[in-house]
């Protein structure tokens, strides 16, 4: 156990729950004003409509942090657009009807994909299944979390991004072209396929994006287990 004077252990449960307690005024005072804002532990936005609104603001929360003995995070923090600022993974975007709708954030796209790399590995598993059933439970904990995201078209470009990724994992697995071209067929791949996607056996990336489509399919992943984001 390491002994600690000082801050609380990152990720923990009692750091929320603090920052809910010393920040409860700050809450308070922003509902008094009228203004909307969405926090969780320290970690907050603030909807204002315009510039100026949101500098006032500013130099309010600075007031108040000054009071508990806090400092705004200023390299962290700004007064600016709302569009394209991340706020728990989300960001906002806004449809040509002027809706205004929630997104995945950028950041959270680039880290999904680092994640899913190292979870897909070519030493992750001696099979497909194997591969899966290390991949699944953070592919249903990512949906989970973001099921709230409104945007169908990024949901499905994540569906085929997997499976690409799997099928090139595949491919690695199978390695030279005459055992490609044997698995293939035993997957019920036309002599036609199997050979073309032989031919390409070190292009892994390329190769899984082309003929081998047509046999390991979405619905063969949906067999594996692999969950669907769209």
């Amino acid at each position: 156990m390491q002994e600690r004077h000082q801050g609380t252990p990152q990720g923990g449960p009692l750091s929320p729950l603090l920052a809910n307690v010393l920040l409860d005024e700050v809450d308070k005072e922003l509902e008094r004003r009228g203004h909307s804002f969405a926090r969780y532990a320290d970690d907050c936005n603030i909807y204002v409509g315009s510039l100026k609104a949101g500098e006032r603001v500013m130099a309010l929360l600075q007031r108040l942090y000054a009071k508990l003995g806090l400092k705004v995070n200023e390299t962290k923090s700004a007064v600016t657009v709302v569009y394209g600022r991340k706020f728990l993974g989300y960001s906002l975007w806004e449809t040509r009807k002027g809706e205004v709708k929630r997104r995945v954030a950028d950041k959270a796209l680039v880290k999904f994909k680092q994640r899913v790399r190292q979870l897909t590995q070519r030493n992750s598993g001696r099979s497909m299944e194997q591969v899966v059933e290390k991949l699944r439970p953070y592919l249903l904990g990512w949906k989970a979390y973001f099921r709230l995201a409104q945007e169908p078209k990024v949901w499905r470009e994540l569906d085929e991004w997997v499976r690409r990724r799997l099928r090139t994992i595949q491919l690695k697995h199978w390695k030279r072209g005459t055992t490609i071209y044997r698995e293939l067929q035993a997957l019920g791949a036309s002599s036609k396929v199997a050979v073309q996607v032989a031919g390409n056996a070190s292009r892994w990336w390329r190769n899984s994006g082309r003929a081998i489509k047509s046999i390991l399919t979405n619905a063969y992943f949906d067999r594996l287990g692999v969950p669907r984001f769209s």
